[in-house]
């Protein structure tokens, strides 16, 4: 018995690889690209270095607090596409100090705001004081996002009074997050270098619609990062 004719088996193929090329040619079903969970994954690291006493750490927490519970963070977070954030909270000072103060949690509607609030103003230091590595205090925060929800954005929000002067440089860091996707804004508390938001600017921040805001002192520290975490929420192109 012979076997199928070399036109039969050429045309088999044709037919194959056509049907393949249709298939690759289909466009992915609707919606498969925003599958995510979450709205925007965001870490929140909050300085811990020497330079910081317990009433200016005290003051950040409030603040953070404070700014959660406002209504217009509530808004902002209800107009998103899933109408839901992730958030989680680091501590840090040198490159040996770093924690998680607040696992993942998520934020969906007013209540889970307040209750948020509510939680960060009350949550005390947990770690030692030591100098200022904010280039370990990202890739700190950046390994969270791998038990992170899925989501459209990840961010990195960092605050600080000072340089970074102890552990990796911080410009490379910077430069290796924003490659895997990753958005770095800056709060940039000018009490002691006067300056710091420049320098933010150019080795800290970085990432797709990255931003600084400065803040004269601790005392401003509420109403600055009411005003990033906004920003943040709303995405991109918003201020």
């Amino acid at each position: 018995m012979t076997g199928p004719s070399r036109g039969v088996r050429f045309l088999s193929r044709w037919l194959a690889a056509l049907f393949l090329c249709l298939v690759l040619m289909q466009p992915l079903p609707a919606g498969r690209a925003q599958d995510y969970d979450v709205d925007l994954a965001l870490v929140l690291a909050v300085d811990c270095s020497f330079s910081v006493d317990s009433r200016e750490f005290k003051l950040q927490m409030v603040g953070l607090g404070q700014a959660f519970m406002r209504d217009e963070v509530k808004k902002a977070i209800a107009q998103g596409s899933r109408q839901r954030i992730a958030v989680s909270v680091v501590q840090w000072s040198d490159e040996n100090n770093q924690t998680v103060v607040l696992p993942w949690t998520i934020v969906s509607g007013a209540a889970d705001a307040d209750e948020l609030g509510l939680v960060l103003s009350s949550i005390p230091r947990s770690l030692a004081e030591g100098g200022t590595s904010i280039s370990t205090a990202l890739s700190y925060s950046a390994a969270l996002f791998g038990s992170a929800p899925t989501a459209e954005r990840r961010v990195i929000d960092v605050s600080s009074d000072g340089r970074n002067n102890i552990g990796p440089p911080v410009k490379p860091v910077r430069d290796r997050l924003v490659a895997q996707g990753i958005t770095i804004n800056g709060l940039a508390i000018l009490n002691e270098w006067p300056t710091l938001d420049t320098y933010f600017e150019l080795n800290v921040a970085g990432g797709n619609g990255h931003f600084v805001v400065p803040a004269n002192d601790y005392n401003a520290y509420g109403d600055a990062i009411f005003m990033k975490l906004l920003r943040e929420i709303t995405g991109p192109g918003i201020s």
